[in-house]
């Protein structure tokens, strides 16, 4: 009999865990000191596997806790009113993006994983909003700031933090290294034993730290089950994709990155079965795909191929590269699902289009950004030549043309196209806040910042925000006021479940088309979007709708009165075309 077949099944998974990360260290008691640092016992019960955490009305908020604000008051207060006044029924998740005390990226360089930012409000906030929604928070998890105490410890060589910390030497070989940004590698740091180098996968205020150690590991249990208890329900595991390092490697998606990830999860979902882990990890989309793991690592993965491809389709008025992609998309078993989103605080990464879109295709996708007032950040490829690694621009902007006739009077129903095909998508909707209120470029911010992200992060005074979303003249008020409605309507279709059956279907170029089907087999919805700023007829004989049926556009109440016949669908118009109305939904 093996020998770790009487163990409790938490201690037996969690050796197994750390003998592929720390197989010279004494596993048993190491995985007892982690489970205790969640605060279980080894007896404590499994969850039941491939259990689907969410459902149709699932959709999350993408926001800083700053992005609205009013004078004297804590911002996490002012968000907090707005998504309670306006969001209701369209929104039951929200991720606040990094709360913490910072120095530098907006957040994303933490100098204190348990505080609040004392700018934003405090703990008591974070948990008003955990009461009244599913709360997602980042796990800063690859890198801290150069202003930590740990990285103070660091170059005075004190605990916490002496070994906390990567090192490399500059002769070591770092060719193979995978780079997000242009910035040096390592970067030299003078401690109280001399000269070291530090591994900074991002920037020289974000030194990576070392996991290597179990001691940063143990640290960071102890972080998400401080954060468990303050109301996270959801957690984004930031930059994942690098966190182990190996010299002579290309130092990602290591096989023991993978391996934490699973620890991770055997225990937050011990101890909350009901918790969710969200890897980022913007990179080509079959590595993304490989954080699945068996269904036993994220439980939701980024579809970060999304945002290029839809944009590009827009721009385009061609639907190929979308289709061939979502195509060749595996569906996402029980128990986990994909986050679809077009915009976010970062810009919209291109390397996830690698093997999806060729260089010209690309290209012309660049120069049809910068055209509408969009920057692009480079990066160096392995063959020492800069590459276009993101565009920044507000999505709003993004979409305000076409490559080939420039801009247009099309802009926002491009953008109310570009948000209908989203959230109709397999998997859980996401909408960072300048999507959903439609926020143009901020220039002021991006010259007074110099950095290109900053032209999406605008931060609005609330009575602005609220006076825009009141006046019917201005675009803000009528995409907020559709796109809610859409919302609130596609959370009642149980054919829109994050888990529901899709397929693709062929009806040109022009119209982007797919068929879902509820878990139950009680609702179909054929989902088709008009992607040209062209009409496009569509002969209702391809969709192979029912006959027996009655199908009805979701959106507009219309009812198809000649299965036979053709659909008019004017530029950018989408329909949903159901086989069951709303109201028999709610009465099911």
């Amino acid at each position: 009999m093996p020998e770790n077949s009487s163990k409790p099944e938490l201690l037996r998974r969690m050796v197994e865990h750390i003998s592929v990360l720390y197989p010279n260290v004494e596993l048993e008691a190491l995985a007892k000191e982690l489970i205790s640092a969640m605060g279980l016992e080894v007896t404590a019960e499994p969850p039941r596997p491939h259990r689907n955490l969410w459902d149709q009305a699932d959709c999350l908020l993408i926001t800083y806790g700053n992005s609205i604000v009013k004078p004297d008051e804590k911002p996490l207060t002012t968000l907090k009113r707005f998504i309670d006044d306006y969001l209701q029924g369209a929104v039951n998740s929200v991720h606040i993006l990094p709360f913490f005390p910072y120095s530098s990226d907006d957040g994303f360089s933490v100098m204190d994983y348990l505080m609040v930012n004392p700018a934003l409000g405090d703990w008591e906030d974070i948990t008003a909003i955990a009461d009244n929604y599913k709360l997602m928070s980042d796990v800063v998890i690859n890198h801290m700031s150069a202003r930590s105490r740990w990285f103070d410890n660091f170059k005075k060589r004190l605990d916490p933090g002496k070994d906390y910390f990567f090192e490399a030497h500059p002769d070591d070989d770092l060719s193979e290294v995978v780079r997000p940004r242009n910035s040096p590698l390592l970067t030299e740091v003078e401690t109280a034993d001399g000269s070291r180098y530090v591994w900074c996968t991002f920037s020289a205020d974000q030194v990576d730290l070392n996991f290597k150690n179990p001691a940063v590991l143990a640290e960071f249990v102890n972080i998400i089950r401080h954060y468990l208890s303050r109301g996270v329900k959801i957690f984004r595991m930031d930059a994942v994709a690098f966190l182990w390092k190996e010299v002579g490697t290309p130092s990602i998606h290591l096989q023991e990155t993978h391996e934490i990830i699973k620890l991770l999860r055997t225990l937050v979902e011990h101890h909350s079965p009901d918790a969710v882990i969200i890897t980022e990890t913007n990179v080509p989309n079959r590595e993304n795909l490989t954080y699945f793991g068996n269904a036993n690592e994220a439980h939701i993965i980024y579809n970060f191929s999304l945002p290029p491809l839809l944009l590009y389709t827009l721009l385009s008025g061609d639907c190929r590269h979308l289709k061939t992609w979502m195509m060749s998309m595996p569906p996402a078993q029980a128990g986990t699902a994909y986050l679809n989103f077009i915009a976010s605080h970062d810009g919209i990464g291109l390397r996830p289009l690698d093997g999806l879109v060729d260089d010209e295709h690309r290209e012309e996708l660049v120069k049809a950004i910068r055209k509408f007032g969009g920057k692009v950040t480079y990066r160096k490829s392995r063959e020492g030549v800069d590459k276009a690694y993101e565009i920044n621009i507000a999505l709003y902007d993004a979409l305000k043309g076409t490559m080939e006739g420039g801009a247009d009077h099309w802009q926002s129903q491009r953008f109310i196209c570009a948000h209908l095909i989203m959230m109709a998508l397999e998997g859980v909707p996401a909408f960072y806040i300048h999507s959903l209120i439609a926020t143009e470029n901020d220039y002021a911010k991006l010259e007074n910042t110099g950095h290109n992200r900053s032209i999406n992060r605008h931060v609005w005074q609330e009575q602005a925000l609220y006076d825009a979303l009141a006046d019917k003249d201005r675009h803000h008020q009528i995409i907020f006021e559709q796109l809610g409605d859409s919302l609130r309507l596609r959370c009642q279709q149980p054919a829109f479940h994050p888990n529901a059956t899709q397929f693709t279907l062929h009806l040109g170029t022009g119209v982007f088309a797919f068929w879902r089907q509820s878990i139950q087999r009680e609702q179909s919805i054929f989902c088709l979007s008009n992607v040209t700023r062209s009409e496009q007829l569509i002969n209702l004989a391809d969709i192979n709708l029912i006959g027996t049926d009655q199908w009805t556009d979701l959106l507009s109440g219309e009812t198809l009165a000649d299965l036979e016949g053709q659909l008019k669908l004017s530029p950018y118009q989408t329909v949903w075309l159901s086989n069951l109305l709303v109201s028999d939904t709610l009465a099911g």
